[in-house]
């Protein structure tokens, strides 16, 4: 695992979230397509953001569920200001609020799986009960890949 072969442990905590509305793409995809399906998404996404009423955009982020038949239900969107009229594939959508786990992850984003798995690790140690809903909300884009922040948040039951 990434955090154990650099001889870091995950900063992981409990935080109250905000419900946060979404300009979203919902499908289903392989797990080994999520990278691809993302970045096909994402393009079709921001094409279509220009016509909707959104108000002022915030960051990127992805509401997704663990796989169920090597599928992952997914909703790669970005934050936006107010709730809107869905339109074509781009739906309002909206990232859960309440409790949740999170870890704040810097580094590559080919690594999310193990900082995922950090995430879901040290939650099983604390003996939190996850909800399935889990998501990740990017920081801005960065030239070294090593200092990409990305937030990673598992919803609590």
């Amino acid at each position: 695992m990434f955090f154990r072969r650099n001889k870091q442990l995950p900063s992981c905590s409990i935080v109250t979230v905000e419900r946060q509305i979404t300009a979203a793409i919902k499908c289903n995809v392989p797990s080994s397509r999520i990278p691809d399906a993302e970045r096909s998404l994402r393009r079709t996404l921001n094409a279509s953001l220009t016509s909707l009423d959104t108000g002022s955009l915030g960051p990127e982020a992805m509401l997704w569920h663990p796989p169920v038949s090597g599928q992952i239900a997914m909703e790669p969107g970005v934050i936006v200001a107010q709730a809107f009229m869905s339109e074509d594939y781009v739906i309002c959508s909206e990232l859960p609020g309440g409790q949740a786990g999170h870890h704040l992850f810097e580094g590559p984003l080919e690594r999310l799986p193990d900082a995922w798995q950090a995430l879901f690790e040290w939650c099983t140690r604390e003996k939190l009960k996850l909800a399935g809903t889990n998501w990740q909300i990017y920081g801005e884009h960065v030239a070294d890949p090593a200092k990409q922040r990305t937030c990673l948040y598992a919803l609590l039951a």
